[in-house]
């Protein structure tokens, strides 16, 4: 009988504590690119470990699909513009960092600082004027970056069950410091 109580009450405990420490996700992603003005949408997921009971670390990956912008070219010489072409650029962007959030709870807020990369994609260039740059040649000659993310959000769950609503400012270093508006949703489970 003490054998029997004992499995049952393992058995019925190890899936309350297996919800609070694994956290699986997708999500859509939403980037604004302040050096081309674009406004990025995709598709992405996270995997989150909790290693203290209120620090979960988290790793992620979104691929933002291409998007077409005006790229305009400008004269090495005298800085005037010399032509402008129609170009697309998507974005892949991996994260990993800590969340800092209590583990229990149906509502609960979190904030983050997570470090990582961004890799731009350009069509290529198809204008065939030398004596020109483009206003975006950072990014057509240095595509992959790194990054920073500091963000805050809040989580709602029904048991396993949740969404997760995050945003904050994804941070790439291309010739300086460029801040960018990061908005992601999706839901959550837990197990």
């Amino acid at each position: 009988m003490r054998k029997l109580t004992l499995i049952i009450l393992f058995l019925a405990t190890t899936p309350l504590f297996a919800q609070k420490r694994i956290e699986l996700g997708v999500f859509i992603d939403y980037l604004n690119i302040s050096q081309t003005g674009t406004n990025n949408f995709g598709l992405g997921g996270r995997f989150g470990y909790r290693i203290h009971d209120g620090v979960m670390m988290e790793g992620e990956l979104a691929y933002d699909y291409g998007i077409n912008f005006d790229e305009a070219y400008r004269n090495i010489a005298n800085g005037n513009l010399t032509a402008i072409e129609h170009t697309s650029i998507g974005v892949t962007h991996g994260l990993f960092g800590p969340k800092l959030q209590p583990s229990g709870g149906g509502f609960r807020p979190f904030i983050t600082l997570k470090a990582g990369f961004m890799d731009f994609r350009l069509s290529p260039s198809l204008l065939p004027y030398s004596g020109v740059a483009s206003t975006v040649l950072g990014l057509r000659t240095s595509n992959l970056n790194a990054a920073i993310y500091p963000a805050a959000g809040i989580e709602g769950a029904l048991g396993p069950v949740g969404l997760r609503l995050e945003a904050g400012d994804e941070i790439y270093f291309n010739q300086g410091a460029h801040n960018n508006l990061r908005i992601t949703f999706g839901p959550i489970l837990r197990f």
